[in-house]
């Protein structure tokens, strides 16, 4: 027997997939996806401005899909926990397909080391 979902349910996965919908955050999930990274590094894969990969950033933060943390004055990001079974497994599904797409792959390859690093927190 089929199990029917609710529409708060539906109402929350369609919510998710519009903000996976725009190219530049879904590179961002994709990119998160495989560790925590500074805007810097998010912007060099990208190959976009540090104001768009902001901007969706704190689009991302909004709808809950990525978390921050601060060091000295870098910030890095990193996906939440996803809130359901749904989510962690959607998200797996996106990593696995995506890591075999060279559009995917040619994000890491284009990834550079920021140019100023933060100190060592025992430098702090």
């Amino acid at each position: 027997m089929i199990k029917m979902m609710n529409s708060g349910a539906i109402k929350a996965y369609t919510r998710f997939f519009r903000v996976l919908s725009d190219s530049t955050r879904l590179g961002i999930v994709l990119l998160l996806a495989k560790g925590e990274l500074c805007v810097c590094q998010i912007e060099s894969a990208l190959k976009e401005h540090q104001a768009k990969i902001s901007r969706h950033l704190a689009y991302l933060r909004k709808h809950g899909i990525v978390q921050t943390r601060s060091q000295w004055k870098w910030k890095y990001y990193s996906l939440f926990k996803p809130r359901d079974k749904f989510e962690k497994n959607i998200l797996k599904c996106l990593q696995e397909c995506f890591a075999k797409e060279a559009l995917f792959k040619s994000y890491f390859k284009q990834m550079k080391e920021c140019v100023s690093q933060p100190p060592d927190k025992e430098d702090i």
